[in-house]
């Protein structure tokens, strides 16, 4: 393995292993908490597709007319991210991006999905990212998880953009919240079979294929440039941190509803 890419990985150990032992992940032994977590994490989940866009944009031609843009491999890799994340097959075989089958999750367990695409729908509409955090009443967490995403990406830096996309992707969550979202498919086999089927379908593709061609893109863009790895670590420093934070909002609002309940 690329030495700065162990290296990248030796100093967000710690970062990493609060995500994946958060006291969140135990606190999901039912439906509204599920409902809860899911309502939260969309907007991650969202937050990544314009991660990857925002590589799709900066590292092929995507105007007219076409001219081949940076490095063929580069090209080559984020266009097979691109198809995969965009274009994906549901669990019916249909085609679906993995945002859209998120969404599909959320219905079918009952949370709400009003929030996010009436925050989509404002972005759509003109409105500014303050001003649709106002109008969907985006949760905290989310709106700065979605800030610092949103910071990266305007700093016009690939190497950086790479860097928070690869190293801050959905294997961070941990095997004992796919058992225990398996356990609640069990019970419920009706409301969550499309999640379940979300979160395989991140290991299959994510989690092994992807997650590979994605290091290898960073490892591209950063090349033996030393600032350029610094630069990629803070980012994904800062993502994963904004992550534990996400996770911590989320953690509140299922405690707090344990408490009126």
């Amino acid at each position: 393995m690329n030495p700065h890419i162990e290296n990248i990985n030796t100093e967000i150990a710690t970062l990493r292993s609060k995500i994946v032992n958060h006291n969140v992940y135990t606190q999901i032994s039912d439906l509204p908490a599920l409902r809860i977590f899911m309502e939260h994490h969309i907007y991650a989940v969202w937050d990544f597709m314009s991660l990857l866009k925002a590589l799709q944009i900066n590292l092929t031609c995507t105007t007219l007319p076409w001219f081949p843009v940076g490095n063929a491999k580069t090209r080559q890799l984020i266009n097979e991210i691109v198809a995969g994340e965009e274009s994906d097959l549901d669990e019916k075989g249909e085609i679906k991006s993995h945002f859209e089958l998120y969404l599909d999750a959320m219905e079918q367990v009952g949370a709400n999905t009003q929030p996010i695409r009436t925050f989509i729908r404002s972005l759509q509409l003109g409105k500014t990212f303050a001003e649709a955090y106002e109008i969907a009443n985006v949760p905290l967490t989310a709106q700065a998880f979605m800030d610092s995403t949103f910071a990266i990406i305007n700093s016009g830096k690939n190497h950086s953009t790479a860097a928070a996309f690869t190293f801050g992707r959905e294997d961070l969550i941990p095997n004992m919240f796919h058992s225990m979202v398996n356990d609640l498919n069990s019970k419920h086999p009706t409301r969550v079979t499309i999640f379940k089927y979300y979160l395989d379908r991140h290991i299959e593709v994510d989690g092994d294929h992807h997650s590979h061609l994605a290091l290898e893109m960073t490892s591209e863009l950063c090349e033996d440039d030393e600032n350029a790895w610094n630069e990629a670590t803070i980012a994904v420093k800062d993502a994963l941190q904004q992550r534990i934070n996400l996770w911590d909002g989320a953690l509140e609002e299922i405690e707090n509803q344990a408490i009126t309940a």
